[in-house]
């Protein structure tokens, strides 16, 4: 359900609160706000959320400190957001797996429609297919012609199971028909690593570990799966661009708070990150860490949100994945 309906349809009743609430999100913030990143410090997630917690406390005069909360998989941190007062305190920055684990596991400990409401989605990159240089394919259509030529032969690496790379994989070898084994590692670098010494074919990964590594001609990059070029391959294509529109996913950072948040903070919040997402410095840096920026309000950033919970779910049961 769209961000604006579900906030109407909590406020229809309380009408008598509104000068509460109002005043309550002008006064905002009055004391410390708490950022949570549902995974170990230093990930891309970390670097995203300290960027946008120091910005915000310069822009609005109260310290905005990030809290790692890690383990299964960013679960538990997720988790614990979805259970904290919605009163703008506490905000959860999160990446795709938001959307992939609430079908992924069983009992992921919380719902992201029902227990959040988005406040920006704020960056975005493409995962990139790459392939090790021996592999005897120019395109994708070359080796998707391999892979059938030879069944059993070709595998693709990952920074693990249920991960963002991972799904894409499933999507491209379900989309096509192809025998492809999935290796999954700890680490996007492990598994780049694992294909430019040849022991993995082919992978689907971040461009941070990848770009070094296709500079060096020590990969190969076939195409990207977002819905650009990206700017430092610019003669790499889309996936779409290829003739292989199936296969689309975006790794993206986005922040949300617990539902019933008051949306005079969610608007508040949204207007200052992408004051911050303008800033040249700002993009500069993103930049150097992979992302690039986007301008969504929290109402288009619900419905990109949602599209994503879809469409994984949708791989997920058709590959048969579980976490549990």
């Amino acid at each position: 359900m769209p961000l604006a309906r579900r906030t109407f349809l909590r406020l229809a009743g309380a009408a008598v609160a509104a000068p509460t609430v109002a005043a309550r999100a002008q006064a905002y913030p009055a004391r410390p706000v708490r950022v949570i990143v549902p995974y170990a410090p230093g990930g891309p997630t970390d670097v995203f959320a300290r960027l946008i917690a120091q910005r915000l406390s310069e822009q609005l005069g109260k310290q905005f400190y990030v809290e790692n909360v890690g383990g299964a998989n960013g679960n538990i941190g997720m988790s614990r957001a979805a259970k904290a007062a919605p009163d703008g305190y506490t905000l959860l920055v999160v990446s795709p797996s938001f959307a992939i684990n609430f079908t992924l596991y069983d009992k992921p400990g919380y719902d992201p429609d029902k227990d959040f409401d988005p406040v920006a989605l704020a960056v975005s990159n493409p995962l990139v297919l790459t392939i090790n240089p021996s592999v005897p394919a120019r395109s994708v259509a070359e080796l998707i012609a391999l892979i059938k030529a030879s069944p059993g032969t070709f595998n693709y690496a990952t920074g693990g199971t249920g991960s963002l790379p991972h799904l894409v994989g499933e999507q491209f070898r379900l989309a096509y028909g192809l025998d492809l084994v999935h290796v999954p590692f700890n680490s996007a670098g492990l598994a780049i690593g694992s294909v430019v010494a040849g022991h993995t074919r082919m992978s689907f990964g971040s461009l941070a570990p990848a770009v070094p590594q296709i500079e060096d001609g020590k990969l190969r990059a076939l195409a990207v799966t977002g819905g650009a070029r990206w700017r430092s391959f610019p003669n790499v294509p889309t996936m779409a661009e290829a003739g292989y529109s199936d296969v689309e996913g975006e790794n993206w950072q986005a922040i949300v708070v617990p539902a019933d948040t008051p949306r005079e903070i969610v608007t508040l919040l949204n207007r200052e990150i992408v004051a911050i997402l303008g800033s040249p410095e700002i993009k500069e840096r993103l930049a150097a860490v992979g992302f690039e920026p986007l301008i969504r309000s929290a109402d288009e950033s619900d419905v990109q949100i949602q599209t994503e919970v879809t469409r994984w779910a949708k791989v997920i049961r058709a590959a048969g994945l579980n976490a549990e």
